[in-house]
């Protein structure tokens, strides 16, 4: 009798569509994450890698301002964690109580003055006093940490009253490199990363600036409240500390927290 049952319910499940193997299959995780631009081309290096180890997890990394992604998560965005260009809005976050983990330092960002146009090796900051410049592209400091610390370096060198009718705000950084790229902005201050990544480390020339003229970039992540409970948060955030993913990060120019 048994068997007979056990037969018309595997009949009944090939019927309907169903076989056991897939019953028995887990179904794919998908972890939702809100990145800085800065790490556009960073963060896809790691997500491919972190995929080759742990294949049947989903990432999905959407790009913006930390800024805008701090307001889009306070308001109930969907997101699994929060990878910012700062630390300030992870530990705004955190004191919402929307996060479900410490905030935690991945990596410290530089700035370069970077142009396709003129070589600012020669002069460093001053060469955007040259009157050939009409536009200078930095992301935009309201909402912007690249941008915040570019304004904070330009009024170190007592450059940004004389240049700041040339400025053109870009949304963020990678859109600011974009302004450059295509010939929108004569130069700008953009990420070290975005200028080291394979699509854009043969365009133009670029000045490293000097940590000591702005606040350190350093920058956080956290997991959200949406990401809790699930384990692909928790086995990505263990790979964030790797040394492939050290690794990773420093070709792309960033200095990891001590």
């Amino acid at each position: 009798m048994k068997y007979t049952i056990l037969g018309l319910l595997v009949f009944l499940l090939f019927a309907n569509g169903v076989s056991p193997l897939k019953l028995s299959t887990p179904k794919e995780e998908e972890i939702t994450i809100a990145a800085a631009a800065d790490l556009r081309f960073a963060m896809d290096s790691l997500v491919t890698v972190f995929k080759k180890t742990y294949p049947s997890y989903k990432v999905t990394v959407i790009y913006g301002s930390s800024g805008k992604f701090f307001h889009q998560i306070s308001n109930g965005a969907p997101f699994d964690m929060f990878f910012s260009a700062d630390k300030e809005y992870p530990v705004q976050l955190q004191e919402k109580k929307l996060t479900a983990s410490s905030v935690k330092l991945y990596a410290i960002g530089k700035l370069v003055l970077w142009s396709k146009k003129l070589n600012p090796v020669t002069k460093g900051m001053n060469i955007v006093l040259d009157p050939s410049i009409n536009k200078i592209a930095i992301a935009n400091p309201e909402h912007a940490p690249y941008g915040k610390k570019a304004k904070e370096s330009l009024i170190h060198y007592k450059l940004y009253d004389k240049i700041k009718s040339k400025l053109v705000l870009g949304e963020n950084i990678s859109q600011t490199a974009q302004y450059i790229s295509v010939g929108a902005a004569d130069i700008g201050i953009v990420a070290l990363s975005l200028v080291m990544s394979p699509e854009l480390q043969n365009q133009g020339k670029y000045y490293v600036i000097p940590d000591t003229t702005h606040t350190p970039l350093e920058q956080a992540y956290v997991i959200l409240k949406r990401g809790e409970k699930k384990k692909g948060t928790q086995l990505f955030s263990t790979f964030i500390s790797s040394p492939s993913a050290k690794s990773l990060l420093q070709k792309f120019g960033f200095s990891l927290p001590k």
